[in-house]
């Protein structure tokens, strides 16, 4: 469908170019009455010339869309055709106003006098536009990334000139990182007075997470321990493997230098009548929490299996 909507006005803009030189050169309005005060010739050639920009722009543009969208990389595809269509918007719009005014240096004049007086009206939206420009070549986050940024949190739908569009999780409506169904729109400029927090970026897809278990003193606590790590590989060793390889890429293109488990791995932090056992596992963050719900489940499966081995504080309540 794009592709013929595309062909179509290639087509209209190509006869409308030859029709505005016919009209130019042979002049066969000559006889027809004044047209606004203005000769009728001159009238339909502008005319002519000027749908010949907007469909030869319009038809060009969306052939060059739809050869981009072929890609496999969506980020990349979706950020060229922001700045294409910033491009071609500027070029049709000062070829169209040089087409009607035929004095290209002073359109120019024209323009640079107009632009420093919109550039006091519409400040907000200027800084947007240049928040654009820096999301597009510094690339702190792009679609399909799971973003905070400011009070807003979700997966990145939709970078446009000046707004940011996010499918909402961790709402009004839900909790426990899951879509809310609403989308927001954040302006563009925010993010360059604001906390952007990309889960999963830096290069890697994969962010690390936490399970933690409050167990008595009386609990075996290596056994507890192993439990924890046992049911964490069994979940998501695989796909742990194949993050940590990802993350040590992503790390040694940094100078930062930390040490890397290739297994998940438990921590104990102590309480006043209690233990808390925390498992540290990589996953992606759009199955974080699924991933918690399941190996919540199956170690406490395993932990109520042993109840000589494993005991929970008499106070809290299960």
């Amino acid at each position: 469908m794009r592709r013929s909507v595309a062909i179509v006005s290639v087509a209209i803009g190509l006869v409308a170019a030859v029709g505005g030189a016919f009209v130019t050169t042979a002049s066969p309005l000559a006889t027809w009455p004044m047209i606004l005060e203005y000769p009728a010739d001159f009238v339909v050639s502008r005319s002519l010339f000027v749908a010949a920009v907007v469909g030869l722009s319009f038809g060009t543009y969306q052939l060059l869309v739809e050869v981009l969208m072929r890609s496999t990389n969506k980020r990349r595809a979706h950020n060229t055709r922001n700045l294409m269509r910033l491009v071609f918007g500027f070029v049709s719009t000062i070829a169209v106003l040089a087409v009607l005014t035929e004095n290209w240096l002073g359109l120019l004049l024209s323009l640079g006098v107009i632009g420093f007086a919109i550039t006091f009206a519409l400040q907000q939206p200027l800084l947007s536009l240049i928040a654009w420009v820096y999301i597009t070549v510094k690339q702190p986050y792009g679609v399909g990334d799971r973003v905070k940024i400011d009070d807003a949190k979700g997966d990145v739908i939709e970078v446009d000139f000046l707004v940011t569009t996010l499918w909402e999780i961790n709402g009004e409506l839900v909790t426990t990182n899951q879509p809310s169904g609403r989308v927001v729109t954040v302006p563009n400029s925010v993010v360059l007075s604001s906390n952007v927090v990309n889960f999963g970026g830096g290069g890697s897809a994969y962010v690390w997470n936490e399970l933690g278990v409050q167990v008595a003193y009386e609990t075996d606590l290596d056994f507890a321990r192993a439990v924890m790590r046992e049911e964490a590989a069994a979940l998501v060793g695989d796909e742990m493997a194949e993050g940590i390889r990802r993350y040590r890429e992503a790390l040694s293109e940094t100078p930062v230098e930390l040490e890397v488990y290739d297994h998940p791995t438990v921590n104990v932090s102590q309480g006043e009548s209690w233990m808390e056992l925390r498992v540290r596992y990589l996953t992606h963050p759009r199955r974080g929490q699924r991933v918690k719900n399941q190996l919540y489940e199956r170690v406490l499966d395993r932990f109520n299996e042993n109840p000589d081995r494993v005991a929970f504080p008499v106070s809290r309540s299960r």
